[in-house]
């Protein structure tokens, strides 16, 4: 066997797995992550609050996701707009949401349906809800 017959399929094999790297990276890289950490009851409604950690390396200056509230039945409760403003580039910020006449325990499940504005110099369209990763401190199934 000659040494190109032996270097083609090392090479390719080579490609293939920097590829798969390269997938794995995009996968595990930056992004941003939301976690609901609390519900606590706020006059008639319920106050929502969330921990945002915006793990690229440049700042968010806006971000506004669409957001579907579940009742502990399934049904759609409500649809609105929450604005997590400015979400500086490595930094964890907490955001809080009150949803007037809901009440804490009525609440079943979030789901961030996309998002409705994202702003970011320097980084790709997309960037908000590439990858979102959404988890949950309470009760309240998250979905992203």
């Amino acid at each position: 066997m000659t040494l190109a017959a032996r270097t083609v399929p090392l090479a390719l094999g080579l490609m293939a797995f920097a590829a798969a790297s390269a997938m794995a990276q995009d996968e595990t890289g930056p992004r941003l992550s939301i976690e609901l950490n609390a519900t606590d009851p706020e006059g008639e409604g319920c106050k929502l609050s969330f921990l945002v950690n915006n793990g690229y390396e440049a700042d968010v200056q806006s971000a506004v996701f669409e957001t579907v509230i579940f009742d502990t039945a399934g049904k759609v409760a409500s649809l609105t707009l929450f604005d997590f403003g400015t979400l500086p580039a490595g930094r964890p910020r907490v955001r809080q949401f009150v949803l007037p006449g809901a009440t804490c325990d009525g609440l079943g499940r979030v789901l961030f349906n996309g998002a409705s504005r994202c702003e970011a110099e320097g980084l790709e369209d997309g960037a908000c809800t590439r990858g979102l990763d959404v988890t949950s401190r309470t009760g309240v199934e998250v979905l992203g």
